[in-house]
């Protein structure tokens, strides 16, 4: 074969493969197209029923957080009144007590024996405004006689009264020393149980030294501290409820007092919030729920509905079978059966709105639901009221 055949060959066999990846090329072409109106088909959102809901009025609760630790209105701590050993006690941790109960004593034995030489001053001084009496007595008469001068008289009228000055000061001092003698016996001073033991028996104690402490578990209440800003929406006689730890069941409190001062360093404000029923707890359980200070009423959605993913806030809406965006101006914001909801400006009152936990939808998107019951309309089916 000559070289010219071999180039033509060469050349034939160039414009077959060319002529071949062409066709490919259309063929894949055509099937891409026909693919595409598939899979724009198969592109739909497939919704629950619990993922939408209906805007719709509501009465928005307004509220603020608040914790702490509870308290007993009522608590005390005996205290040694004198120095000593302590004597009789025996209560412990968790032991009731009365009013007026004597719950320990001091040793009496130095208290008495003060008693005893205040009682003999006393007695002592007596017996010289008795000696003092009779020489004013004798000394007037002796006057009245002439026999002695007026000087002499009121040197007698002075003795006496310095007697009985000194007496006064001895019972002073007897009152005092049986005062002490009083205090050796430590009493409780209201009803209640007893929540810590400070001392033990036999130990010798200082003036001022704790013993017990009780508490009134009867009456108690949470002291929250709020920031300032929230703390002016707050006022007597608010009610709240509280979810204590080791409680299934909240508990139902209201705003008693509100600290007229602010916390120095952390400006917040202590508010204290009276328990309505303390059956069952203890002082120093943790406690956590919401201040009810207000209400508010118009149409909302739940607060994650509104998404913020845009420049301006918007709720993702349900509309003749898709996916619709719709610019909102939120308002208040308030809990409706335990979750935030926040009024807003922009939707119509029974609009099908996609919560928040969807995610974001692209606008247009086909919707179809999976539920049974149909909301008229829209062809929704058992959308969330």
């Amino acid at each position: 074969m000559t070289r010219r055949a071999v180039q033509w060959v060469v050349a034939a066999l160039v414009l077959l493969l060319v002529a071949g990846a062409a066709l490919r090329l259309v063929a894949a072409r055509k099937e891409r197209a026909a693919a595409e109106p598939v899979a724009k088909a198969q592109a739909v959102a497939e919704l629950a029923a619990t993922d939408v809901l209906k805007a719709r009025s509501v009465q928005l609760s307004q509220g603020l957080p608040v914790s702490g630790s509870l308290k007993a209105v009522n608590s005390a701590l005996v205290k040694a009144r004198v120095a000593g050993e302590l004597q009789g006690l025996t209560l412990r941790e968790g032991d009731a007590v009365r009013a007026g109960q004597v719950v320990a004593r001091i040793d009496a034995i130095e208290y008495q024996a003060r008693l005893r030489q205040a009682s003999e001053q006393a007695a002592a001084a007596q017996a010289q405004i008795d000696i003092a009496q009779r020489q004013w007595d004798n000394n007037k008469a002796l006057v009245d006689q002439g026999f002695i001068s007026k000087t002499a008289l009121d040197t007698s009228l002075n003795n006496l009264d310095a007697a009985r000055s000194t007496h006064r000061a001895a019972l002073a001092a007897a009152d005092m020393a049986r005062k002490t003698l009083d205090d050796t016996v430590l009493r409780a001073p209201i009803a209640g149980v007893v929540s810590q033991r400070l001392a033990q028996p036999g130990e010798r104690v200082g003036v001022d030294a704790r013993v017990l402490e009780i508490v009134d578990l009867s009456r108690l209440e949470l002291e929250a501290t709020l920031s300032a800003a929230d703390s002016v929406q707050v006022r007597v006689g608010q009610a709240a409820e509280l979810q204590v730890e080791g409680l299934a069941q909240p508990v139902a409190a209201r705003v008693v007092r509100i600290n007229p001062s602010a916390q120095a360093g952390s400006r917040s404000v202590p508010v204290y919030l009276a328990l309505q029923d303390a059956a069952g707890l203890r002082q120093g359980l943790f406690a956590q729920g919401r201040l009810v200070v207000g209400s508010a009423s118009g149409l909302a959605v739940p607060l994650a509905a509104v998404r913020t993913d845009k420049p301006a806030p918007y709720v993702q809406l349900v509309e003749n079978g898709q996916v619709a965006h719709k610019g909102v101006t939120p308002g208040a914001r308030g809990e409706v059966d335990g979750e935030s909801w926040v009024a807003v400006d922009g939707v119509a009152e029974g609009a099908v709105v996609i919560k928040g936990a969807v995610g974001q939808l692209r606008v247009g998107t086909p919707v179809r639901f999976t539920g049974v019951d149909a909301v008229g309309g829209e062809g929704v089916r058992r959308a969330a009221p």
